[in-house]
């Protein structure tokens, strides 16, 4: 068996065309004055021989790199313990594979996203950008608005005039707390999923507080902890809300990854959920209706998110307008076995 590598020398011999010509076909270059018979008997060479384009050299001749890049605003110790990412990912990658690209998935630094950002563009490593997790404080954000690059945010930022794909958090959050307030729970606390600065923590708290306001129950920011996306800082954060402030019936936790934590420290405080602390989450994990108890969380349809991302950048990429560049998907909450009715009049003390 032959195993020389095929080239394009090859297919261009056996089709009977120039190299430069099997160069245009499977560079997809649209402006190349190629028969369409001329086209088909290059791909039944290739085929024939087994030739696959060189990626490199694929986008040296149309000038794309016919790659997507996921960037992540957060480090690979957070990265590599989310439960939400692997959907998102999976939801990009049903689009990025039809549309015969890939995906370059990599990870920026607080404050160093403007030399991240000016970096991926400006080499041609990527023809367009989505952005997980925006945060508020994103200097680099302004600086897209700017560079001729089609981006995506996954997120909504105030003010930021890039294309979004979010789901309304303020609005989910207060959702999340006002099931709780119906079952009867004053004394309330709360576990961010990040720090404020993102975008989607922020929001969350602000829906926390929305909850409060409406139901006119004070609020107490003593009830209030800031975790840091992992199991680990919910454990941390809940183990600080029990030995601090042990007055309260109810927590939302405003990711299920932090959650998984907090159960935990519960628990090893000798307490029990919902019995002595209701909980309600937020994300609706695969893994929330396996947790003990299983989760009442607030369904974030992840795939979705990533898949209607990925199809805005497509857009752009194409040169098409969108028919919205902000783009909100619903979510529900999904009520599970981790909060109880009490009565109103209901203090727990430890």
């Amino acid at each position: 068996m032959n195993n020389k590598r095929v080239t394009s020398f090859d297919v261009a011999e056996l089709a009977g065309v120039s190299r430069s010509t099997v160069s245009f076909v499977f560079s997809e270059d649209k402006q190349s004055r190629i028969r369409p018979e001329t086209r088909q008997k290059v791909r039944e060479a290739a085929e024939k021989l087994g030739y696959y384009p060189n990626a490199s050299a694929r986008a040296l001749a149309s000038n794309q790199s016919n790659t997507i890049g996921l960037i992540m605003t957060r480090s690979p110790r957070y990265i590599a313990s989310d439960n939400f990412l692997p959907q998102i990912i999976g939801g990009l990658l049903d689009i990025v594979k039809q549309e015969q690209l890939e995906l370059l998935i990599d990870w920026v630094e607080p404050g160093q996203q403007i030399q991240t950002y000016l970096q991926l563009s400006r080499a041609k490593h990527i023809d367009g950008m989505i952005i997980l997790t925006p945060r508020f404080d994103d200097l680099g954000l302004n600086a897209l608005e700017q560079l001729d690059i089609p981006c995506v945010l996954m997120g909504q930022i105030p003010e930021c005039n890039l294309p979004y794909v979010d789901i309304d958090n303020r609005a989910s959050a207060k959702l999340a707390v006002d099931y709780l307030i119906e079952l009867g729970h004053r004394q309330i606390a709360c576990i961010t999923n990040a720090a404020t600065a993102y975008s989607s923590a922020g929001q969350r708290l602000e829906g926390y507080r929305d909850a409060l306001k409406a139901a006119d129950i004070a609020l107490d920011e003593r009830l209030i902890r800031m975790a840091d996306f992992d199991a680990a800082s919910g454990y941390t954060q809940m183990k600080d809300l029990l030995a601090e402030y042990p007055r309260f019936s109810a927590v939302f936790v405003a990711s299920d990854n932090v959650a998984l934590g907090a159960l935990a420290a519960i628990h090893d405080a000798g307490l029990s959920v919902p019995e002595d602390i209701s909980l309600v989450g937020f994300d609706d994990i695969p893994e929330a209706a396996f947790y003990y108890p299983k989760l009442t969380t607030v369904h974030t349809p992840a795939k979705e998110i990533a898949e209607e991302s990925c199809h805005l950048l497509m857009q752009l990429l194409k040169g098409e307008i969108p028919l919205s560049r902000t783009i909100n998907i619903p979510t529900e909450l999904i009520i599970r076995d981790s909060a109880r009715m009490i009565e109103r009049s209901h203090i727990t003390t430890y």
